[in-house]
């Protein structure tokens, strides 16, 4: 890889910035690229630097990279060069084929507050693909050891900046949710949702509505956040919450992949499988 590429995939990286990197793999016959030729193109199908053939080539590339982006699966490209109506277009009386690879940032969630739910929260969160911010005064990294950021000078939540793709979760126990959640409407975040009772999220919005939000963005809010799990304890409600954002995220449903059948309590689940088979 040549000094050129690393430098801009490397700024690529440090701005959060999605990109496809293509690869030459193979080619037959005449053709202008050479195997290992690479190339990176923007999240606009542009060619940023590199090289990986000419003309239909580049173009058929840069299609497949918006695709590849836009699902986020890699793919192999085969370009025909021979064949002047059904290849490329371009009868130099080659083939070849280019691997086309996705480059896309991990989300961040933006998690406002504290306490055994969050901190839980962040660890699954992590372990999920999440680039975690933890923006409130009272944390530690001791407690947040998973975290990418802590954030403890930020009094009135003008750090929490969410990006379009991002992920919003209010967990501060009542002390500022209002404050934090109208500053999370005034942004363009993926999701963002509230910890809280039913009681308390009502509360919560009625605060914001009478304050002039409008009812499309408060629309936006999930709460109480989560997948009804039945959860019960600080771990199990942190699981339906990091449940939720996953399913936003991969575009779930939420729903039971199969009808189960409920065995009785203590019932032998391999001789319940073969009786439903």
């Amino acid at each position: 890889m040549n000094d050129e590429l690393v430098r801009v995939i490397s700024s690529l990286n440090a701005e959060r910035i999605a990109y496809a990197l293509a690869t030459v793999v193979e080619t037959v016959g005449s053709v202008s690229a050479k195997p290992s030729s690479r190339a990176v193109i923007d999240a606009r199908g542009r060619l940023l630097t590199g090289w990986v053939g000419g003309g239909c080539a580049e173009s058929a590339t840069c299609k497949a990279a918006l695709e590849c982006m836009e699902t986020g699966e890699t793919t192999i490209l085969d370009i025909d060069l021979d064949d002047e109506v059904l290849g490329a277009g371009m009868p130099c009386g080659g083939h070849m084929r280019v691997f086309v690879e996705p480059v896309l940032p991990r989300p961040q969630l933006w998690l406002m507050g504290h306490g055994r739910v969050a901190e839980v929260l962040c660890t699954l969160a992590d372990l999920m693909g999440f680039d975690v911010i933890v923006n409130d005064t009272a944390v530690t990294r001791a407690q947040y050891p998973a975290a990418k950021r802590l954030i403890t000078d930020d009094l009135d939540y003008r750090q929490l900046a969410p990006a379009e793709h991002d992920f919003v979760v209010i967990a501060s126990q009542h002390k500022g949710d209002h404050e934090s959640m109208q500053r999370a409407l005034a942004c363009k975040a993926r999701y963002i949702a509230l910890i809280a009772s039913r009681k308390r999220s009502g509360l919560v919005l009625e605060y914001l509505r009478e304050r002039g939000v409008d009812a499309d963005s408060l629309a936006r809010v999930v709460a109480p956040a989560g997948l009804d799990l039945g959860a019960r304890t600080p771990e199990e409600i942190a699981l339906c919450v990091v449940s939720q954002m996953v399913m936003v995220r991969r575009g779930g449903s939420g729903g039971d992949k199969k009808a189960l059948v409920r065995a009785p309590a203590g019932a032998d689940l391999r001789t319940m499988r073969r009786r439903t088979a």
